[in-house]
């Protein structure tokens, strides 16, 4: 078994946990998303976070504007809605359940 297939798991697992995270703190640029996502080691291409964008648009959980730019082509702004944010409640919940438990298991010697 290879540990780092499962670590890329366990990091798409908990992407749209994050990006909403990311989202719900107001207005943000795509590109400043990667920014965040690479500097925290949860490694992201635009790739992977492009079709996640539409799933959570698709699905109500963010909204976008588009605004002009001083400097090339108008940028997409994402922002979370008010059925994103229920939803985020939901899974700090869920994460927060997982944390406990999973500190149960490992914390055992």
């Amino acid at each position: 078994m290879n540990a780092s297939n499962t670590q890329i798991q366990m990091r798409k697992g908990l992407l749209e946990f994050c990006i909403l995270h990311i989202i719900s703190r107001g207005e943000v640029y795509a590109s400043d998303m990667i920014d965040e996502l690479t500097e925290a080691k949860m490694i992201v291409v635009e790739g992977t976070l492009y079709p996640l964008l539409n799933r959570l648009k698709t699905a109500s959980l963010v909204s976008y504007k588009w605004v002009e730019s001083e400097s090339g082509p108008p940028r997409k702004y994402y922002s979370i809605t008010d059925e994103g944010k229920d939803f985020l409640l939901t899974l700090d919940q869920t994460w927060e359940s997982l944390v406990k438990s999973t500190l149960l298991i490992t914390s055992k010697r």
